[in-house]
């Protein structure tokens, strides 16, 4: 690479590669420039012209005064401008080559993004089909007259999916015991309290159905056994177990406990209307009060 300079006016020169690279401004540069050079080189030409320029011989520095040289002043206010666009038109050209070499990375990304959200709509969308049809085939399977032929439509039904066939059991166990097949039932309520795979709030209603049946072949002891497990504060079936336990001190002759049990179901505050009236209504029939005094 050589640089050099002259006082030769309009004498300003460029390698063929800088001026097929940015016409425009090297033909400014021609028409403005006080100064010449002759450059050779490769790629690094064009910063190597701005930094020579910047600083001629003589240090003239940009803005200053020259001495009040109107001609000279304006030579080194086109330098400065030349100079600026050519600083420009590298950076710019950077940029570019930054986004032809690392663009595709933005529109994968994007494209990523934008086929993630559309799947997850269309599961979504499978899904909600999925339950609508699943919940339409039930409503039709219990608008049938006989309960042996909602049985049957029952059984029919396809379930999406393990809370779906724990849903299905438990209606198909709730005909099964109004078809007058308590032991079909209480098997099938047993099958679906066991099955591991279905939330827990579907085998405690399972197993509570299947205790409350009085023809689940289960003695008093195997019932109060399973109802004290459902009977654990905080639970969502904790107050109806309650309510079973006491029925059960009533039929063990044990009144003062189950009326007891059933002063603590009304007064809970979780306890709904219509379990904490069965509840005050229990406790006047044993003869008892509903206050403790």
């Amino acid at each position: 690479m050589r640089f050099s300079l002259g006082r030769a006016p309009g004498a300003f020169k460029m390698n063929r590669a800088v001026q097929l690279r940015f016409p425009s401004i090297f033909a400014r540069g021609v028409a403005s420039a006080g100064h010449f050079g002759v450059i050779s080189g490769g790629g690094g030409a064009l910063v190597r012209v701005g930094r020579a320029l910047a600083a001629p011989r003589g240090r003239v520095k940009r803005g200053r005064k020259t001495g009040g040289d109107p001609e000279r002043e304006a030579r080194v206010s086109n330098t400065d401008s030349f100079i600026d666009e050519v600083t420009e038109e590298v950076r710019r050209d950077r940029l570019f080559g930054l986004m032809r070499r690392y663009g595709w990375i933005g529109i994968l990304l994007v494209v990523l993004i934008v086929g993630g959200t559309a799947w997850r709509e269309y599961s979504r969308a499978q899904a909600e089909s999925r339950a609508q049809a699943f919940g339409d085939a039930i409503m039709r399977a219990l608008d049938e007259a006989e309960p042996q032929a909602r049985i049957a439509a029952l059984g029919a039904v396809a379930a999406p999916g393990p809370e779906g066939e724990a849903i299905l059991n438990l209606l198909i166990a709730s005909e099964q015991g109004s078809a007058g097949e308590g032991a079909a039932a209480a098997e099938r309520l047993g099958a679906v309290s066991g099955n591991t795979e279905v939330p827990a709030i579907y085998r405690q209603i399972a197993q509570f159905k299947a205790l409350a049946r009085a023809d689940s072949g289960m003695d008093a002891t195997a019932r109060r056994a399973g109802f004290e497990a459902l009977a654990v504060p905080g639970e969502p079936l904790n107050l109806l177990a309650q309510e079973q336990l006491a029925l059960l001190d009533i039929e063990a002759g044990d009144t003062a406990a189950a009326t007891e049990r059933l002063r603590a179901i009304a007064a809970d505050s979780a306890a709904t209307t219509g379990l904490r009236r069965r509840a005050q209504q229990v406790i006047v029939a044993l003869g008892g009060t509903l206050d403790e005094g």
